[in-house]
């Protein structure tokens, strides 16, 4: 499945294998990265501001409105 590397914002619906890293239910921001993308995979950042690439089917792109995607960049 592909997505649309301008979506900043994924919801992870699966983390089996990555149970120490991913919860399910939460919004990760996501950074582009087009050769990650190629292979299926996104760079998610973590709390510490970090970023690690996971299986794409391990999330739903999701477009917030505006006011959400501002909370979320605070």
């Amino acid at each position: 499945m592909k997505y649309r590397i301008a979506k900043k914002y994924v919801i992870c619906v699966k983390n089996e294998g990555y149970e120490a890293s991913l919860e399910r239910r939460k919004i990760y921001r996501i950074k582009p990265d087009k050769p990650a993308a190629e292979k299926d995979l996104l760079r998610v950042v973590d709390e510490s501001g970090e970023s690690y690439l996971y299986p794409m089917d391990c999330f739903i792109p999701f477009k917030f409105p505006p006011a959400i995607i501002k909370a979320l960049a605070a």
